[in-house]
């Protein structure tokens, strides 16, 4: 798999993500998410302001697939 650089990740991949696999990777987003929100918090300019955005935007997809999980089980 490609590293990437931003939190953008499609959604069938992260379909294909074991459930442990997206629990981590959420916590994962969730440290970005409050260091982006720390720096502009401050005063900081971010690197890249629309990476907030994007993490968030791919932490509700991750709740979206771990809900439809607890849904089926």
């Amino acid at each position: 798999m490609k590293t990437r650089k931003h939190n953008k990740m499609k959604f069938k991949e992260l379909k294909a993500m074991q459930k442990s696999e997206l629990k981590d990777k959420k916590t994962e987003l969730y440290k970005e998410l409050m260091k982006e929100n720390a720096q502009v918090a401050t005063g900081t300019t971010p690197k890249n302001p629309g990476k907030i955005r994007l993490t968030k935007k791919t932490i509700a997809r991750i709740n979206l697939l771990l809900a439809e999980e607890n849904n089926q089980a």
